[in-house]
């Protein structure tokens, strides 16, 4: 009996140390944010994508090396690995950036508030995951946060909205994200989440440069700045190694649709650091949106 509740206690401690993970994530892709709108001044899209995985790969390959003694994976499951850097490394990150060109910081953020349901669905449909009414109901009282912060309170907004192209290249976007977390699932079955996350930054990295001369990457780089530079690291660091190697411990450990309504912690994160980084002023109506987030994510983790 006292083993069991000792291997009880064991499993809550870990359980708690994801979620606290979890959120030190959500607080990495908020940064990215910002860090991606000063490198994408002076990075192409695939050029960006390209030297962030590139530095990304070399760090978490090192990591790799020193965690485990055969960094190898068997040949027949390469399929997975190049889905996973194909889908969820190339897929997300291109589409986004490039629909970042064609609508708002706002639009894209608001459809991106989608993603835990649709993870939610597709883990339900492929994984066969049972989903109780009340995690269906934290999604959507986080969901209704994030429209909050986006649109300030004001029903005006959805009247004046336009949608165009990027909209739709970011909705694929998120399409691309929540496949990325079911196949990883698959991955995890097999594999360590610190050996997925590595072959996925690999594969992406390699599926890439072909492209690169397409950006004519000598034009642009002899013009980029300490600043620039900055940046990429920054993203190759702590919103990748850090932000997917904790993605993927969590998804192997709580699941994709658990997981995925951490996301939604970010436009709360990238309001808190443009108020700090940005002067941004933080009103009461987004206080409120972040009360409905943070409820909506404690929601979804309390009741199993």
């Amino acid at each position: 009996m006292e083993k069991i509740n000792a291997a009880n206690e064991a499993q809550n401690t870990e359980n708690g140390a994801i979620k606290i993970l979890m959120v030190m994530a959500a607080l990495f892709w908020a940064g990215a944010f910002i860090a991606g709108k000063l490198s994408v001044r002076e990075f192409p899209p695939i050029s960006l994508t390209f030297f962030r995985f590139l530095i990304a790969s070399a760090v978490i390959f090192a990591i790799l090396a020193v965690k485990e003694r055969d960094i190898r994976i068997k040949r027949k499951d390469l399929p997975i690995f190049i889905a996973l850097g194909a889908i969820g490394m190339i897929g997300y990150h291109i589409l986004f950036f490039i629909a970042l060109k064609f609508t708002s910081p706002v639009n894209a953020a608001l459809i991106g508030a989608i993603n835990p349901l649709v993870t939610t669905i597709f883990s339900v449909i492929f994984l066969k995951e049972k989903i109780r009414i009340v995690n269906t109901l934290a999604i959507m009282v986080s969901l209704s946060g994030v429209v909050l912060i986006v649109t300030n309170g004001s029903l005006g907004f959805f009247a004046d909205m336009r949608f165009n192209i990027g909209d739709l290249l970011m909705l694929v976007a998120v399409v691309c994200w929540a496949a990325y977390a079911i196949i990883s699932k698959k991955a995890l079955a097999k594999y360590s989440p610190i050996k997925v996350t590595s072959y996925a930054f690999l594969v992406c990295t390699i599926l890439l440069l072909p492209f690169l001369p397409f950006e004519s990457p000598m034009k642009f780089l002899p013009g980029t700045t300490i600043g620039g530079w900055a940046s990429v690291v920054y993203m190759a660091i702590f919103p990748s190694v850090g932000g997917y190697l904790i993605q993927q411990m969590s998804i192997k450990k709580m699941g994709p649709s658990k997981t995925s309504l951490y996301v939604n912690l970010v436009p709360l994160f990238s309001m808190v650091l443009a108020f700090f980084i940005l002067g941004e002023a933080i009103s009461a109506v987004k206080v409120a949106a972040a009360a409905l987030i943070i409820g909506g994510v404690y929601m979804n983790t309390k009741f199993k």
